[in-house]
């Protein structure tokens, strides 16, 4: 027990330096969405490319390279995600580093795809689990364009491997813009199990990118 907290607080501190500059989940989208694109069951932060995308989401990862799984070995990674009120649906892909050290995001052509940091927390285990999706792709609507419409209260499930479902409520929810991310409220430690959903949001800038990012925050029921 003496060695886990260490361990836990370690790599706390190595997931925030590493977020840092990865703050803004800055390639998000495509300028011009389809509107006749499939609506969004499933979103993640849009990018025309993943490595820039993922840096604009949460940090250089120079040094978050494990998950809470680590500590916690009868959490088995989760697989699907379903928020019932805004219809989303999903199953979960893992994501880790780009080979500059960014967080991953889904890649545009998975935009109906969830994403799990694996250098976060397990759902269900003490910390907060991040999930990644996008607003639109350069293939139209993705996963998370609704997520605006979440309201405080809301039921977010999460399926694990051996079935388990662990249910979220919804705490709260901002848009941030990615020059101003708060990377420690997202990603820094918490007592409990603790749910953030990231996708971008706002306004398009010149190079077509949104200029915001919309976080969703949630604590296990």
């Amino acid at each position: 027990m003496p060695s886990r907290t260490p361990r836990r607080l370690r790599r706390t501190a190595a997931l925030l330096t590493a977020l840092a500059t990865c703050a803004a989940l800055a390639a998000c989208s495509s300028a011009e969405p389809s509107a006749s694109s499939p609506a969004a069951t499933s979103a993640a932060p849009s990018t025309s490319s993943t490595s820039s995308a993922s840096s604009a989401q949460g940090g250089s990862a120079s040094g978050a390279s494990g998950s809470t799984g680590t500590d916690e070995p009868d959490r088995q990674a989760p697989t699907e995600v379903s928020i019932p009120s805004i219809g989303i649906r999903s199953a979960l892909m893992e994501l880790g580093l780009n080979t500059d050290g960014t967080v991953e995001v889904p890649p545009p052509d998975k935009g109906m795809t969830v994403g799990w940091y694996t250098g976060g927390s397990v759902p269900g285990a003490p910390g907060p689990a991040v999930l990644i999706g996008h607003n639109d792709t350069r293939f139209g609507r993705a996963v998370f364009h609704d997520l605006k419409n979440i309201r405080k209260g809301a039921e977010v499930l999460v399926r694990d491997g051996a079935g388990k479902t662990l249910r979220f409520t919804v705490t709260g929810k901002e848009a941030v813009s990615k020059k101003a991310f708060p990377t420690e409220k997202v990603y820094g430690a918490t007592k409990g199990s603790t749910l953030r959903l990231i996708t971008c949001d706002g306004e398009f800038d010149s190079r077509g990118h949104t200029v915001d990012n919309l976080i969703v925050y949630g604590a296990l029921a």
